[in-house]
């Protein structure tokens, strides 16, 4: 059995798939745009885990600037995975968020101001009762602005949670790898299920200005 705190080594990960989870023309249940093209020309995408990637979805999906959101996996070995084998502890995958964004419309500041206060970062591999891998804290970017200031939010951040009592940040910060979308029933959960669990929680501690 795989003890799910600890990551799968890439050779003993699960085969995975050829076929995505998504079918191609799913579209996001709020704004109606499509979750995997179509992006407007200067958007750029973000990936952030955050634990259970329902209720980090739904930080996002709102913010004027952000054109869509859906959640899938990274940060792991198994191509298309399922939940079930994300959950397994057997593919190394990440639940994670992606925010399509128009930065001309936010700042990526406002997005890691929302990702540092929305979860606690000090967790290691899990997020409150959520235990395992799959839960872990992380941004995964596409270029160089997003490194730099993801790097230098998380080292105020972590002197804040510390002057609050707080163990150091255990956020992993690194080039985002393959992004695979979670099958549909996933997308938007929250929305579609208002009622749904969210086991999301912040530390009550704000980032102080980058």
């Amino acid at each position: 059995m795989q003890d799910k705190t600890h990551m799968v080594s890439k050779q003993d990960a699960l085969a995975g798939r050829s076929q995505s989870m998504l079918a191609p023309d799913c579209v996001h249940a709020i704004n109606r745009r499509a979750l995997s093209a179509g992006y407007p020309e200067g958007a750029e995408c973000i990936l952030f885990g955050m634990g259970c990637f329902w209720g980090a979805e739904k930080c996002f999906w709102s913010l004027p600037g952000v054109w869509v959101t859906a959640v899938g996996y990274s940060g792991g070995f198994t191509p298309n995975p399922d939940y079930e084998e994300v959950c397994s502890g057997m593919t190394g995958h990440n639940e994670v968020v992606l925010v399509v964004y128009r930065p001309e419309e936010i700042e990526i500041d406002d997005l890691l101001q929302v990702f540092w206060q929305q979860h606690n970062p000090t967790q290691g591999m899990r997020q409150g009762n959520d235990v395992g891998t799959q839960y872990r804290s992380a941004i995964y970017y596409q270029n160089s602005r997003q490194q730099q200031r993801a790097l230098a939010s998380r080292q105020i951040y972590d002197r804040d949670l510390s002057a609050s009592g707080f163990m150091p940040v255990t956020t992993e910060i690194c080039a985002a790898a393959e992004f695979y979308f979670a099958e549909q029933w996933h997308q938007q959960y929250l929305h579609k299920n208002p009622m749904g669990y969210c086991g999301l929680g912040g530390t009550g501690v704000s980032l102080s200005p980058v």
